[in-house]
């Protein structure tokens, strides 16, 4: 019963999502390229199916609740042995189900459309039989299982129960069923007297044409052709599908739309998994007057490198081009279709608004070119970001330049040219590395920097074609960028000033000092500055500049914040950065409760900022739906963090700069924060996941740290560069933005690639 009630709050905050501002739905003035003009439709497949079991209530209610006013349910029909119609894709059961544990000796083999399949099929079965014993189950690895074996299957019945805005109905194996004497049309037309149905589907046009009769016009029922794989044969004309695209005027005597596999329309080349060029598909069935659906979209299956993870990226190729835009979506994942068309399609701001929370980089655009690069920076500005970073490195030649790491390897491809210069630096890290302050800026010049992924290994590559571009940029190239691209503010971050001017002879305060007072940062206040450090005698040293902001960076996660370090802080910093587990916790993939940390730094009159945000869903808990703009909104709407650091920052600018970031907007839509705790409430106590330690408060000790020692006499045997970060003669300077030239792509051994571990947060 709690669980229930549970389920039913969760219910309603969802479905303030999609249910407010029905004025401004009314009132709406976008001009679509849909067959009609219309808004382009969600089609949820088996409901909320990339979170719940397909076809479950839970995926039913909250497919609807999550997404716009006229959603519709999508159910792929199969029958039981007494002809009862029940939602499941795969015709073989076993693999989204709990039917092989139930009826252990019920595995068959039937041949299905000419091909032996061997499984458990539900013509095999009474309703009775599956509905009373058999439970759902999550079929693809990535979702959430605790799910599993909790929630029965739907019948067709059930579904239309729940009064969905609309119904589609996909008849995938009519000719199968009918061989074993169970008739789909018969059970559809018996269904149509108690329910509408408002769109049926099937890629047999055998069958779509024995409905054309019975459904259509008198029934007001879409009857849409669905195709398969190019190079499958259609069962009732022994023809391919990718013979029958060929002549769309076929279809249009028995159907009034299409739905295809995406790749129809926006191919990815399987080469190189970028996109080629549209398909001329769209505006050829447009022109027919077919209407066409796009299916194959889930948040959580990595697409073309052209989106950058960012599925909302992907369903905007589709809607919002200057050619055509598809007449809906079938969708895994329905909120973030939804997102895309009410809040993000046909947005004419040139330029991204501020939002409520800064926009700060984490190397520049680094999901998209490698961090730190000039092509990183000139990106983000694109991208709409508010304050760009440089974390600040130094040459042997005492160069202050921008890379966020003081070993080379796995930034650079430094291993394949300086491998000699690998050295242990336990006071910096445990392995062996390149370190920048033993090379002179002139060497480290000729390097070329790597994108690599930042989960280790082949796992999700960034923008591959781009691996080694882009130059390193100094101090004093990244100011100058900065003042003549106008952006709201910049970031310097100082790591181990220590170390640098005891060790080194490096005075990396006094590059800092020298580089900002030379570009005026010092004298203006137009321009934000951030000056960023995990050591706190570091942001001393920049405390006689009123108009800098100091950012303390917090290096271990921490849950609260009492009296005593709120006041240690404030003697140091105006704001921190924390990590995103210190604001909202999470165990195994759910997440559990805001912590108070912000609001107590906020009483303090102290800014939070977040670190760092990633697309890829694999970083997300499961309540973000795999879409990193939910992410965004919990912590910028929801946690009320003052800044959000992040790799992608065009992903965080599309959601600042939409209307439906505003939760006070009266819209057909908007984007809720997710509810921390919601959605593992729905799962029973006995199965959840152990509890986990609680994080340690903030303490002063996490704070105050020793005073920086002396700069240390060290002599350097290379001549210093005349001026501040020129480069060699005859060379192109690093600072160079507009004009450069995309650098190759540099192989790196195999032996050097298994040397390389990055972590994922």
């Amino acid at each position: 019963m709690i669980r229930c009630l549970l389920f039913i709050s969760l219910l309603i905050h969802a479905t303030l999502a999609a249910k407010v501002g029905k004025k401004a739905e009314e009132g709406s003035t976008k001009k679509w390229k849909t067959l009609n003009g219309a808004e382009p439709v969600v089609i949820a497949r088996g409901g909320f199916s990339g979170l719940f079991p397909e076809s479950s209530g839970f995926a039913n209610k909250m497919g609807i609740a999550t997404s716009l006013p006229n959603t519709i349910l999508f159910c792929n029909l199969q029958l039981s042995k007494d002809g009862v119609g029940i939602c499941q894709t795969n015709i073989r059961l076993d693999n989204s189900t709990t039917i092989a544990m139930v009826f252990p000796k019920g595995q068959t083999t039937y041949k299905v459309n000419g091909e032996d399949i061997k499984g458990w099929f539900a013509l095999d079965y009474t309703a009775e039989q599956l509905l009373s014993n058999v439970s759902l189950t999550q079929n693809v690895f990535s979702r959430p299982i605790m799910f599993d074996g909790l929630l029965p299957m739907s019948t067709v019945e059930d579904v239309t129960g729940i009064k969905p805005p609309q119904f589609w109905l996909n008849v995938q194996y009519d000719t199968f069923y009918k061989e074993h004497k169970l008739s789909m049309q018969k059970f559809i037309e018996s269904s149509m007297k108690f329910g509408a149905i408002n769109y049926i589907s099937s890629p047999e046009i055998g069958f779509l044409k024995s409905m054309s009769g019975k459904a259509g016009r008198a029934a007001k029922t879409k009857l849409v052709f669905k195709f398969q794989d190019p190079n499958v044969v259609e069962p009732t004309t022994n023809q391919t599908y990718s013979e029958i695209l060929k002549n769309l005027n076929t279809i249009k005597s028995f159907a009034s739309g299409i739905l295809v596999p995406k790749n129809y329309i926006w191919h990815v080349n399987n080469k190189t998994n970028y996109l080629d060029p549209p398909t001329t598909l769209v505006t050829d069935a447009h022109k027919l007057g077919l209407e066409v659906y796009a299916s194959g979209f889930a948040n959580d299956m990595p697409a073309s490198y052209n989106y950058s993870y960012d599925p909302s990226a992907e369903y905007l190729q589709f809607i919002d081009n200057s050619q055509f835009a598809v007449d809906g979506f079938l969708t895994d994942f329905p909120p973030t279709a939804s997102a895309a068309i009410s809040c993000f399609a046909l947005n004419n701001n040139t330029k991204p608004t501020k939002g409520k929370a800064l926009i700060i980089t984490n190397n520049g655009a680094s999901g998209v070119y490698p961090g730190s690069t000039d092509l990183a920076y000139q990106q983000a500005i694109n991208d709409g970001a508010d304050i760009i970073d440089c974390s600040v490195q130094m040459s042997k030649d005492g160069v202050a330049f921008c890379l966020d790491s003081l070993d080379l390897i796995g930034k650079t491809n430094a291993m394949t040219t300086f491998m000699s210069r690998s050295t242990t630096v336990p006071e910096i890290q445990p392995k062996n590395g390149i370190f920048s302050f033993d090379l002179s800026w002139s060497e480290i010049q000729t390097l070329k920097p790597e994108m690599l992924s930042p989960f280790g290994g082949d796992g999700f590559p960034r923008n591959p074609a781009a691996k080694n571009q882009g130059q390193f940029v100094t101090l004093n190239g990244f100011l100058e960028l900065a003042k003549s691209k106008g952006v709201s503010g910049i970031l310097i971050d100082i790591e181990k000033a220590g170390y640098l001017a005891s060790k080194k002879g490096l005075d990396i305060i006094d590059s800092v000092t020298k580089a900002l007072n030379n570009a005026t940062f010092d004298k203006q206040s137009t321009q934000q500055v951030l000056i960023q450090s995990d050591d706190s005698s570091v942001l001393s040293k920049f405390s006689n500049v009123k108009t800098y902001k100091r950012v303390l960076r917090l290096e271990k996660d921490v849950s609260n914040a009492p009296k005593k370090p709120l006041d240690e802080i404030k003697k140091h910093a105006d704001a921190v950065v924390v990590s995103r587990s210190s604001i909202v916790t999470d165990n195994e993939g759910f997440t559990l409760a805001y912590t108070s940390i912000v609001k107590e730094l906020h009483k303090a009159n102290i800014s939070v900022y977040v670190s760092v945000l990633k697309n890829e869903f694999i970083t997300f808990a499961f309540d973000y739906f795999s879409d990193p703009i939910l992410e965004v909104a919990t912590y910028v709407t929801g946690a009320g963090v003052d800044g959000i650091v992040t790799q992608f920052p065009a992903t965080a600018s599309r959601y600042m700069r939409s209307p439906c970031s505003d939760m006070n907007a009266d819209l057909p839509y908007t984007i809720l924060p997710t509810e921390p705790g919601g959605l593992l409430s729905l799962v029973p106590e006995e199965v959840q996941p152990p509890a986990t330690a609680p994080t340690p408060d903030l303490a002063v000790a996490d704070i105050v740290d020793p005073p920086l020692p002396p700069v240390a006499n060290v002599s350097t045997s290379s001549n210093p560069p005349s001026a501040l970060g020129a480069p060699p003669a005859g060379s192109k300077p690093s600072s160079g933005i507009a004009n450069v030239a995309n650098i190759g792509l540099s192989l790196v051994s195999i032996m050097v690639l298994s040397l390389l571990s990055v972590g994922c947060y």
